[in-house]
């Protein structure tokens, strides 16, 4: 069976691609190259899933917002 996730990628200070996926707490992953993060996402996922179960529930993407804070 085969299912989709949304990932986040952002990149860190030092470079590095971070990914997140916000339907599964937890899991996110981090490399040099967006096809390395790709492929740790994937794994991240499987292992997620492994760990938690499938009982995730779906969830539609809506968007991404940038917030401004004065700190």
């Amino acid at each position: 069976m085969s299912r989709e996730f949304n990932v986040v990628i952002e990149r860190d200070s030092e470079g590095y691609f971070v990914g997140s996926v916000p339907s599964l707490p937890g899991c996110h992953t981090q490399a040099k190259s967006l096809d390395e993060l790709m492929e740790r996402i994937r794994e991240a996922i499987e292992l997620c899933l492994e760990v938690q179960g499938n009982m995730t529930e779906p969830m539609d993407f809506i968007g991404v917002q940038q917030v401004s804070v004065e700190v």
